[in-house]
């Protein structure tokens, strides 16, 4: 039986140890008697579970000590919401738009106070992020929002804005732990756990400590980024099976040699699989800007999209699973993140040659 490979967009890909590790502790967690998904969140066994995922998570990106790291629930997309509700108060957000995600923040914030589109790639062919210095931003702006990576559009940013004492809030939900960050760049970054972090049902926000606070007093209890703060995340029960997930993820990064090496891996996969996309003659095309090329989620398509599901099947048949595109776009797309082997990369590379020969 030939191998399998995962290529969904999220949720994603584990890696296998991790798996493996939590079916030997799903009944019985280190001797506990009880699963993870039996503890109280308040208990000592998850109290030394959160903890070791946060300081695991901290050594992974080099987290300042200035910063929190907040387990929360809701996605990405409840971000969409609380970034403005706590950080607008009253005055104006600015927003770069290069893609769907980001595009869905900014309509979202828009119904909770005044924000400025202040760079779109809408009209660009080549989607390309916009250059920072065309950038219509203001020094009164609250925060200035971005998409590190477009998941469905397949654009990421190629530089990390400097924004000259504007807090940069950044939608990292499919590259964070991809490669290494620079926190301290930024004001606040969140993902949403299913790409590269875990399964669903837990977001991670690290923010810094400045900016808590700022939540106007209607802002629901839950909400607001000083209260899961000051209780460690633990007001109210959080996503615990998520969180111990990611922490076993945060562990095997480590175990892995960290960030630096991932990215390499990374780089490697995307730069064999775009190669493959260019030297295809046209039969496949990916209509990103070089520079802005993501390496996690690469969309692409046929030059006849009435071969899509024809090669959504026999991909499937091969082993080759979830390569379907967005609804939104169409087409097709491989997400590479930590988990996809190199071997999976290159198991896609030679069927997409065999699919060009026989149908071209």
């Amino acid at each position: 039986m030939n191998p399998v490979y995962n290529f969904s967009a999220g949720p994603a890909v584990l890696p296998k140890p991790v798996l493996q590790q939590v079916q030997e502790e799903l009944p019985n967690w280190h001797g506990s008697g009880m699963s993870v998904m039996e503890m109280s969140h308040r208990g000592k066994e998850f109290s030394g579970i959160i903890a070791q995922a946060e300081a695991d998570l901290r050594q992974l990106l080099e987290i300042p000590e200035n910063y929190r790291v907040l387990f929360l629930q809701g996605g990405a997309s409840l971000q969409f919401s609380m970034v403005p509700l706590n950080l607008l108060a009253g005055g104006r957000g600015a927003y770069v738009l290069t893609g769907i995600w980001s595009r869905l923040a900014a309509k979202e914030a828009q119904r909770l106070g005044d924000i400025d589109i202040v760079a779109d790639n809408a009209h660009v062919a080549d989607h390309a992020v916009p250059r920072q210095e065309d950038w219509q931003l203001h020094k009164d702006h609250r925060y200035c929002h971005i998409a590190d990576n477009e998941t469905i559009d397949g654009v990421e940013f190629d530089f990390t804005p400097d924004l000259e004492g504007i807090p940069l809030v950044s939608d990292a939900s499919s590259n964070l732990l991809s490669k290494p960050l620079a926190v301290q760049k930024f004001g606040l970054v969140y993902a949403g756990a299913q790409k590269n972090i875990g399964p669903a049902g837990m977001t991670l926000v690290i923010v810094r400590e400045d900016l808590l606070g700022k939540a106007q007093a209607q802002v629901p209890t839950l909400l607001n980024y000083a209260v899961q703060a000051e209780h460690h995340s633990l007001y109210n029960t959080p996503p615990t099976f998520a969180i111990y997930v990611a922490g076993l993820v945060f562990r095997w990064l480590l175990d892995q040699g960290g960030l630096a090496v991932m990215a390499e891996r990374n780089a490697r996969k995307a730069q064999a699989l775009y190669a493959a996309i260019d030297a295809s003659g046209g039969f496949y095309r990916n209509e990103v800007a070089l520079a802005n090329r993501s390496r996690m989620n690469v969309p692409f398509h046929l030059h006849d999209e009435a071969l899509t599901p024809i090669f959504c099947q026999e991909a499937e048949e091969a082993g080759l699973l979830q390569l379907k595109g967005h609804r939104l776009l169409g087409g097709l797309r491989a997400s590479l993140y930590n988990a996809m082997p190199e071997a999976g990369v290159h198991a896609l590379i030679d069927f997409l040659a065999d699919f060009a020969r026989r149908h071209g």
